[in-house]
């Protein structure tokens, strides 16, 4: 899905929140009950309860990457853990393909998370007396499989993380980057309906998270996975979201796509993380095209949609007359004029600075 699509109405969602909280603390069900649901943090945090996650409420569809993020100790994680219920929630309803998470057994419970999740943490977690195939392997070992079927499936899976010749080697004869490829390698060995990473990539210097990133998102257009992702950076948020939820205790402050974040912070909070972002980075020429005008003359040059304005702009500034704007099928969907751009790049930017 990208960042632009609207589900359908009738898609059911994959993953879906009704007034979620998790609040720690001897009285948090009592407190949150005499509160009506309006959870303030400091009353709460006052009375002896930590405010983990406070009232949230979303949906996540099919083949589509939610990010959700925030600074340390704004909620995202407990959520995250709510939801794959690692953690059990105080109160609201969670719904995976519609089915009452919450109503689960714990036998059902671990059915689900064997058949349909799969999860990857910022800790790598692997065994260090199995090989890289083995520890791939060893998930479906405990569901049943056959060691032969088993090994099969985990070299597949070295293949697709780009670990083949390496295979055979144990977890510390790899870099932290090739561990954490295991580990992704470990989570999709069971073919995951829902992928849950909590800051999968935090612990790698910054070259080895770069491809980390490109290869999440080369295996995402490959498995179009249903996919939460945790981060506390707004760089990776953006590179790699369809939409992000970003979270200030316990309370999601916005949820939208990473351009209509940039473009509309709902929050003065939101608005702090956004304005240091190099929009021509970010943003995607759908964002700043206008709709089509049959008397207005168009230049020869073309631009897709999906393209970065990053990757055109100095094309497209040096046009005198508007540039046309193609879909993926090169049908004309709107025009490009020099004055948006400029304005949507630097405008905001330089009223704000002035404010």
């Amino acid at each position: 899905m990208s960042s632009q699509d609207t589900p359908s109405q009738k898609e059911q969602p994959v993953v879906k929140c009704e007034s979620v909280y998790k609040i720690f603390g001897e009285n948090a069900k009592k407190m949150l009950q005499s509160s009506n649901g309006k959870v303030d943090a400091k009353e709460f945090q006052d009375a002896g309860c930590v405010v983990g996650v406070n009232n949230a409420s979303f949906e996540v569809y099919h083949g589509e990457m939610l990010v959700i993020m925030g600074l340390s100790g704004s909620g995202k994680s407990t959520l995250l853990r709510c939801i794959s219920r690692l953690t059990d929630t105080t109160a609201g309803q969670i719904f995976i393909d519609g089915e009452d998470l919450l109503a689960l057994s714990g036998k059902e419970l671990i059915e689900l998370r064997r058949n349909k999740m799969g999860m990857v943490f910022q800790s790598f977690a692997l065994l260090p007396h199995k090989t890289v195939v083995e520890n791939i392997a060893f998930p479906l070992q405990v569901k049943g499989n056959s060691t032969k079927d088993s090994m099969t499936r985990a070299m597949e899976m070295v293949e697709l993380v780009g670990l083949a010749g390496r295979e055979n080697y144990f977890p510390r004869e790899l870099s932290g980057g090739q561990q954490q490829r295991v580990g992704i390698a470990r989570s999709l060995a069971v073919e995951p309906d829902i992928w849950f990473l909590d800051e999968p990539f935090s612990a790698l210097d910054p070259l080895i998270r770069k491809e980390m990133q490109d290869e999440f998102l080369r295996l995402q257009g490959v498995l179009k996975k249903t996919i939460l992702f945790v981060t506390h950076d707004f760089d990776e948020a953006l590179r790699l979201a369809d939409r992000i939820a970003i979270m200030k205790d316990g309370i999601i402050e916005q949820l939208d796509t990473p351009a209509n974040i940039v473009l509309n912070p709902a929050t003065e909070y939101v608005r702090k993380f956004t304005q240091e972002v190099p929009r021509e980075k970010v943003l995607k020429i759908e964002a700043v095209m206008d709709p089509l005008d049959s008397s207005e003359e168009l230049s020869d040059l073309k631009v897709s949609k999906d393209a970065i304005i990053e990757t055109v702009v100095e094309a497209v500034l040096n046009e005198k007359k508007p540039v046309a704007v193609v879909d993926a099928n090169n049908k004309t969907v709107g025009a490009l004029h020099n004055s948006k751009v400029i304005h949507v790049l630097f405008g905001d930017n330089k009223e704000e600075t002035n404010a």
